[in-house]
C-alpha cells in the first residue's frame, strides 16, 4: 500500500457525518429520487462569513500559512519570533464565496423516498495569503452561532462548488469514501473531478442510477446495520462491478454513530490538530495536490 494510499484510508470522512442518528433504511428505491438537497439561507452563509472574518480566526489562519500547515503539535525550523513575523506577512484575505458544503445522504444511499442525494455538512470559505498559499476555514451551527471547527490546506470545497456554477449551474457534492466530487444537474450526476469519473464515467448517471450505485456500495454498511453493530473499520474496498467506468479501490466508510457534528477528517489528511480560538478546530494539512 502507497503512503497516499495510508494516508487516505486513515483521514477516510464517515459516508455519514456521526450524528445522523438515521436507523437502517428498507433497501427498496424511491420511485423517482427527490434530487438536491435543500440550499441553505444567504443569511446563514453571511453570519458563517463573519465568524472566519474575525481578527482571532484570521490571526490563526496566518499561523497556519506561516507553518505551511504544519501542526502546532510539530516542530518548525523557525522559532516563534519567526513564526509570528511570517503569519503577520501573510496577511490571510477571504476570496470567493462563503459556500455550503453538500456530501452523500444517509437516507438517499439507504434508497428512502424523497430523500436528497446530498445535505448541507458545514460551510466553507476561501482564505488566501500573500505568497499564494489557499486554505479552507470550514464552519458549522452550534445553537445560535456559527464557530470555526476546521482549517484545512487548500481550497477544494471552494473550487468545486465554483466550477459546478461555472460550467452550467447545479449542486456540488462530495462522495467522501472515494474522494469524489460530482455536480447534480438536470437530474444527472456528473463528475467534477478524476474520482468521480471513475466512478460515473465522463458522462455521468442518472441520478437514479447513482442511487442504486452508492446503495450496492455503502448499504449494508449504513448506521444500525450488522457491520455497524460489528464495530467493523478499515479494509473496505469498492467491489470493481460497482463502478461505471473503472476499477476504484477506496478505503472503508466508518459509519458508526456519535456526537460529531463534522465528518471525523476530510478525505485526503489529517495530519494534526489544536484548539483554534476555543472553538475546538482542526487544522489540517491534504495530502497531495488533487484537481479535476
Amino acid at each position: 500500500m502507497t503512503d497516499l494510499s495510508k494516508a487516505r484510508r486513515a483521514a477516510v470522512t464517515a459516508l455519514l457525518a456521526a450524528g445522523l442518528g438515521l436507523a437502517l433504511a428498507p433497501a427498496a428505491y424511491a420511485d423517482e429520487p427527490a434530487g438536491a438537497p435543500a440550499p441553505v439561507p444567504a443569511a446563514d452563509l453571511a453570519q458563517a462569513r463573519d465568524a472566519v472574518q474575525s481578527p482571532a480566526v484570521l490571526d490563526k489562519v496566518g499561523h497556519f500559512f506561516a507553518r505551511k500547515g504544519v501542526p502546532p503539535t510539530e516542530q518548525l525550523t523557525i522559532g516563534a519570533a519567526e513564526e509570528a513575523q511570517a503569519a503577520s506577512a501573510a496577511a490571510p484575505q477571504l476570496a470567493g464565496d462563503t459556500v455550503p458544503v453538500y456530501t452523500l445522504d444517509a437516507g438517499f444511499v439507504a434508497g428512502t423516498p424523497e430523500a436528497p442525494v446530498a445535505k448541507a455538512e458545514f460551510t466553507v470559505s476561501k482564505v488566501v495569503a500573500a505568497d499564494g498559499q489557499a486554505a479552507s476555514v470550514w464552519t458549522v451551527r452550534q445553537g445560535d452561532a456559527w464557530r470555526v471547527v476546521n482549517i484545512a490546506s487548500g481550497g477544494d470545497e471552494s473550487d468545486y462548488a465554483a466550477k459546478a456554477a461555472t460550467s452550467g449551474g447545479g449542486t456540488a457534492f462530495h462522495e467522501p469514501q472515494v474522494n469524489a466530487w460530482y455536480v447534480l444537474r438536470d437530474g444527472r450526476v456528473l463528475p467534477l473531478d478524476d474520482e468521480a469519473r471513475r466512478s460515473v464515467g465522463a458522462d455521468g448517471v442518472s441520478l437514479a442510477a447513482y442511487q442504486k450505485l452508492v446503495h450496492q456500495r455503502y448499504g449494508d454498511k449504513l448506521p444500525g446495520s450488522a457491520y455497524d453493530r460489528a464495530g467493523k473499520g478499515g479494509g473496505y474496498q469498492v467491489d470493481a462491478a460497482a463502478n461505471v467506468a473503472a476499477n476504484v479501490a477506496a478505503p472503508e466508510p466508518a459509519l458508526g454513530g456519535g456526537g460529531s457534528v463534522l465528518p471525523a477528517v476530510t478525505a485526503g489528511a489529517a495530519l494534526g490538530a489544536t484548539a483554534l480560538v476555543g472553538a475546538g478546530a482542526v487544522l489540517r494539512r491534504r495530502a497531495g495536490a488533487r484537481r479535476g
